[in-house]
């Protein structure tokens, strides 16, 4: 036996390589997530994500200053001058044109004949001069388009914009206390409720215990879409409908059945003698149950935790049925960024910010409570 303990596996190379792999499939596009969200919408077409730090070549439209604001009498002509960057950022033009279907007819510091003596000249800082006569250097400013390489540019912008706009077609304030509301509370209470349950089935003897396990395994084999029909009519009947608590209760039948068998198996595993000198020393089944049995079972507790958090939080089927109605003020994070693919879909920047805030929340969960998942999951699996 000796030689066996101290004898590694000869898989265990195959076991590390699978584990490396498995984190780079999930790193991967988590970081490109998380990046592409720092990001302008220029800089995202230009390149991956992975060369966010290198310049990028982009093809970008830009006008210049409105002529009505800014033109100058020079003689008998009208000029307006200027730089197309504003004076921010560092890109360089090298090839731009008037037209989008000639975009690099002209080289950087080169003159463009607009016909009847009007012209555009523009360098490769950006820096332009647009001149002609009154007519011409009127109206609306002339549209320019420049291939430029520009330097790496991060901006909080996007998650202003997703976070604090307050823009129903952007926004996800609203959205993420929505999907709060639902989530803490549909997390909550099956816990407390299965807690009860697990005790019960694991510690005290009544008639029919082993039939109430038996059921509780067989539920968990149970698709909840058979269910969902016929617990929306349940919810319509008694008055319920559409809101907060139907979704409540959905969440929490949906989940006793895993929280029991996990908690049971957990609380069964307990130390017997610990249980059996509280009821000799006179201790009620409450007593034990919320003074022994309730905290050495954190770790089950915590592992079904993280579960039904990150469940409920990335739901999206469940809030459609139970909770989001036509006025859109109770709707969660997975409904808006479905709505947002269909109105922002060329907008990776927003995508990509409102995909990573969905995200952040069950990360700092997992992370936090992680310690607690392996203890958990593994109780009552080996005697």
């Amino acid at each position: 036996m000796s030689s066996i303990a101290g004898t590694k596996s000869s898989l265990t190379w195959a076991v590390h390589i699978s584990t490396a792999l498995l984190v780079a499939l999930w790193l991967f596009p988590t970081v490109g997530l998380l990046v592409s969200s720092f990001r302008t919408a220029d800089q995202i077409s230009g390149s991956g994500w992975w060369n966010a730090m290198f310049p990028s070549v982009q093809n970008v439209v830009i006008r210049a200053a409105d002529p009505d604001d800014f033109r100058e009498q020079r003689g008998d002509l009208y000029v307006v001058e200027g730089n197309l960057f504003d004076g921010e950022g560092e890109a360089v033009i090298s090839v731009w044109g008037t037209s989008s279907r000639a975009i690099d007819v002209n080289k950087a510091g080169e003159t463009a004949d607009l016909g009847d003596g009007e012209s555009f000249t523009l360098q490769a800082n950006g820096d332009y001069v647009w001149s002609g006569n009154d007519d011409q250097i009127s109206g609306r400013a002339q549209r320019v388009f420049a291939t430029a390489k520009a330097p790496p540019k991060f901006t909080l912008g996007n998650y202003a914009q997703v976070l604090f706009s307050g823009s129903s077609t952007d926004g996800m304030a609203k959205a993420f206390f929505n999907t709060f509301t639902v989530t803490i509370p549909a997390t909550i209470i099956p816990i407390m409720i299965a807690a009860f349950a697990a005790y019960a089935l694991a510690w005290m003897d009544f008639p029919g215990r082993a039939l109430l396990i038996a059921i509780v395994v067989g539920l968990l084999v149970v698709p909840l879409q058979l269910a969902l029909i016929p617990l929306l009519k349940l919810h319509l009947n008694i008055g319920i409908g559409k809101g907060y608590l139907g979704v409540w209760m959905a969440h929490t039948g949906f989940g006793l059945p895993l929280a029991i068998y996990l908690l049971r198996n957990y609380m069964i595993g307990l130390p017997r003698d610990i249980i059996e000198n509280a009821k000799v020393d006179g201790a009620t089944d409450f007593q034990i149950f919320t003074k022994i049995v309730l905290p050495l079972s954190f770790p089950a507790l915590a592992s079904f935790g993280i579960f039904q958090f990150l469940w409920t939080w990335n739901d999206l089927l469940v809030a459609k049925v139970f909770l989001i109605d036509a006025t859109g003020e109770t709707t969660v994070m997975t409904n808006q960024i479905v709505e947002l693919l269909g109105t922002r879909g060329g907008n990776w920047e927003i995508l990509a910010t409102a995909a990573f805030v969905s995200i952040a929340v069950p990360l700092v969960v997992f992370f936090s409570m992680q310690r607690f998942l392996v203890r958990g999951l593994l109780a009552g699996s080996v005697k």
